[in-house]
């Protein structure tokens, strides 16, 4: 794990001094402003053994980084969009603490396809049951909503949201208007959307970047959510790979951790490791 300083300006901050104070981060100084005891707390939750599964993967994700980079502490009520098997479900849910929130939040289903409503229709039920068992701590402290289905009650009260390496499947699923809006309403005035994304060159084709091959470029994910009332207020490299040439005909697939051309060039792709991704942070717009 590469080692992570201990300063980073505030992202609200620097964004209310406008776009010229737009904070771009370098790997090495991404963790910023986490206290000590965050700091060992994080580094207790990584190294649990319910993570021993996911923790070859720490090196490509940068998962301590990631977290610091979007300002995310213990205590906070952090929503995590399309948590899918859990891989940061194991992670937040114990950082975060009895004094925090985790939320898993679905898609809208409203309008939906066969497919999404019978991948989350009982998801509400489902997530967290199992988020319990990934992580050894009880359902009840554990919610879990689709996002035409967010209760009142939950509206401006959210501290994070997370979108992890899934606005590729927002883009050509239609998803983006709906889903952008209720996380939207679902932030505190001073909440942050941190995103994930596979990161396709900047001369990408268009064919290649309409979210299929899993890899969109930069510029089009950030006009894309500030054209949803978000403004682009910071931007970190700690999940750069470049190695990657994001230009696989498989798409992203092609790379750890899928590997779908088996053992095709499998010694190859290893070699290259996961995929570039730009790892952005947004605020509302008022």
């Amino acid at each position: 794990m590469r080692k992570v300083a201990r300063s980073l300006l505030p992202l609200l901050a620097a964004s209310a001094l406008g776009p010229a104070m737009l904070l771009t981060v370098a790997p090495a100084t991404a963790q910023g402003g986490a206290s000590a005891r965050s700091d060992a707390r994080m580094a207790a939750v990584l190294a649990d053994p319910r993570r021993d599964q996911d923790r070859a993967r720490d090196s490509w994700r940068h998962p301590a980084e990631t977290l610091a980079f979007f300002r995310i502490a213990p205590g906070m009520t952090v929503a995590d969009y399309m948590p899918s098997g859990g891989w940061y479900t194991r992670i937040l849910v114990p950082y975060l603490g009895e004094q925090g929130r985790y939320i898993g939040i679905g898609p809208s289903l409203a309008g939906a396809g066969e497919g999404l409503r019978k991948r989350y229709g009982d998801f509400a039920t489902r997530f967290p049951a199992s988020a319990a068992g990934w992580t050894g701590v009880p359902a009840e402290r554990i919610a879990a909503f689709t996002l035409d289905a967010v209760p009142d009650s939950l509206k401006g009260q959210v501290d994070r949201v997370m979108i992890m390496r899934e606005v590729h499947n927002m883009w050509p699923g239609n998803l983006l208007t709906n889903d952008l809006a209720a996380i939207r309403a679902m932030l505190k005035d001073d909440g942050l959307l941190g995103i994930e994304e596979h990161r396709a060159k900047p001369d990408a084709p268009a064919d290649y970047t309409l979210g299929t091959k899993g890899y969109m470029r930069e510029a089009d994910v950030i006009a894309l959510i500030e054209a949803h009332g978000f403004r682009l207020v910071g931007k970190s490299e700690v999940n750069a790979n470049p190695k990657d040439t994001a230009n696989w005909p498989d798409g992203v697939w092609t790379l750890p951790p899928s590997l779908t051309l088996k053992d095709k060039d499998r010694a190859k792709y290893q070699a290259i490791g996961e995929s570039d991704r730009m790892t952005l942070i947004f605020a509302k717009r008022r």
